[in-house]
């Protein structure tokens, strides 16, 4: 397939960050026509999407599942060169690993709702297959129902719901229906609801305040496959500057945006920590939604819907360089503790603090690019946290003395009392904490998806892609549809598409 033909250039966008949403957008607008330039306040691009490489080891430290690749399959296509020619895709077999704290465990293949109720049938037995097929086809209509009027398309509040006329589609959804209540409804082992719980930590959300749509998530995983990218999953990053290059955007980094600047109630441009100015006719903002609406001046502010007050979850991280090999990893695998809720109640609690005793997240991909040898192991940990507040009213002190090297010893230990102790085979380990998170992407607080999906009316109270300040327009994790690479490609799509009605509107 040939090189897709960029329209002549005409008016001109700037993109504040250079995450992946800004990387998509500015690579589909490019095509379209628009002169595009990239501004990233880092020395990198690709955001929270890294792979670190230390001494042969590498770690996925932001993203480390890739699921959905049509989403970035059409991307690549309408601007160049398809996925596959541009990253090294690997369909993973198995992909996940449950162990729960009497030692039983279930262990997943990537892509296959059926093989995946059989691995729960033969781990839990037939009423758990059974329940899986079931949970799985009500995740099947809620994709089906959600995917077009809501997920592709712009955020219009409760008015996205209007295209699902039919009260039976709305029962279906379960609106006002948590994640964990829908659990229940289909489950009666209490390992199963756990496994679903997992998936509100995918939006950095309480399960139990999450909404019932989540369901989509496991669906989607089993149906479309669970993926790896061979040399780790931050090599899209690199993959979409590389196509952002050829398209002719121009990339500046190290750079930082101040101010989104006005006339008449409508997009300048934007001014520069050293006083630059840089003229646009639009303004694509892939800066997390409070940065955002800090950018305008007071007055603009005034005329910007209030963001959600609900942050989502931090994370807190081990990348560990091992000597040996463990047996029984999957790509993917979580110990869970004995009271799941205690660490949800912990991180959105009213005084927030690291959970005792966490559920400890482990990626160790059996990918001879992400480790020196063969008897080497590249483990990345993540355990869900409070979001950082040096003034700990909401969120925890991360900064604080000896805080981060206890903690990290703390999940050590409680990843040996599970059964997996690795404490001494390891040859070096760095801990990243939320602080860290916030001062690399300038993520507030280190939270990992902007804001949580706590209660109903979350989706529907993101921040818009398009603001009701003209010219600007919004993308990434923490504006509609969300976060996750996915969604975070969906919404880079739904951007370019108003930005070229507007231009349509507007000759």
């Amino acid at each position: 397939m040939g090189e897709p033909m960029s329209e002549p250039k005409t008016s001109h966008v700037v993109v504040i960050g250079g995450g992946v949403g800004g990387l998509a957008v500015a690579a589909r607008l490019s095509v379209k026509g628009h002169r595009v330039t990239l501004l990233e306040h880092a020395d990198r691009v690709g955001g929270k999407l890294f792979t670190y490489r230390r001494e042969g080891f590498a770690f996925d430290t932001g993203p480390s599942l890739f699921t959905l690749p049509a989403v970035y399959r059409d991307l690549f296509l309408k601007t160049g060169k398809s996925l596959e020619e541009s990253i090294d895709l690997q369909e993973l077999d198995p992909a996940f690993r449950y162990v729960f704290p009497d030692r039983s465990e279930v262990t997943l293949p990537g892509v296959d709702p059926a093989k995946c109720a059989q691995a729960f049938g033969a781990a839990f037995g037939e009423e758990s297959e059974s329940q899986w097929r079931e949970f799985t086809a009500r995740g099947a209509d809620m994709w089906r129902l959600t995917r077009g009027p809501f997920l592709q398309s712009p955020l219009k509040g409760w008015k996205s719901l209007l295209p699902l006329a039919n009260p039976s589609d709305v029962n279906t959804i379960a609106p006002f229906t948590s994640l964990r209540k829908l659990a229940r409804k289909y489950f009666t082992d209490p390992r199963m609801i756990t496994i679903v719980d997992r998936y509100a930590t995918y939006t950095g959300s309480d399960p139990r305040h999450a909404p019932a749509v989540l369901a989509t998530i496991p669906y989607i995983e089993q149906v479309f496959g669970a993926w790896h990218i061979g040399g780790g999953v931050g090599t899209l990053a690199t993959a979409l500057e590389k196509r952002c290059v050829e398209r002719e955007v121009a990339i500046r980094k190290g750079v930082t945006v101040t101010n989104i600047e006005t006339i008449d109630s409508a997009v300048s441009g934007v001014r520069l920590g050293t006083g630059e100015f840089i003229a646009a006719d639009l303004v694509v903002s892939n800066s997390d939604a409070t940065l955002t609406q800090e950018l305008l001046s007071q007055q603009d502010q005034k005329r910007v819907p209030k963001i959600s007050d609900s942050p989502s979850l931090a994370g807190f991280v081990l990348l560990l360089a091992l000597d040996g090999n463990t047996e029984g990893l999957a790509h993917h695998n979580v110990w869970f503790p004995e009271n799941y809720d205690a660490e949800f109640d912990a991180i959105f609690g009213k005084t927030p603090a690291p959970p005792l005793d966490p559920a400890i997240y482990a990626c160790v991909p059996d990918d001879p690019q992400m480790r020196p040898s063969k008897d080497t192991e590249s483990w990345f940990i993540l355990v869900n946290a409070p979001r950082h507040d040096p003034n700990a009213r909401n969120g925890f002190d991360w900064d604080a003395p000896k805080v981060k090297e206890k903690y990290a010893q703390n999940i050590l230990e409680k990843l040996a009392e599970r059964g997996t102790d690795i404490r001494s085979r390891i040859k070096w380990m760095e801990i990243r904490t939320p602080a860290d998170l916030e001062r690399e992407v300038m993520a507030p607080g280190g939270s990992i998806y902007g804001t949580s999906s706590n209660g109903p009316r979350a989706a529907f109270t993101r921040p818009a892609n398009q603001s009701v300040i003209s010219g600007l327009y919004l993308v990434g994790g923490s504006s509609h549809p969300g976060g996750g690479l996915p969604l975070v490609g969906m919404g880079a799509e739904i951007t370019s598409e108003l930005i070229g009605r507007a231009k349509k509107s507007n000759p």
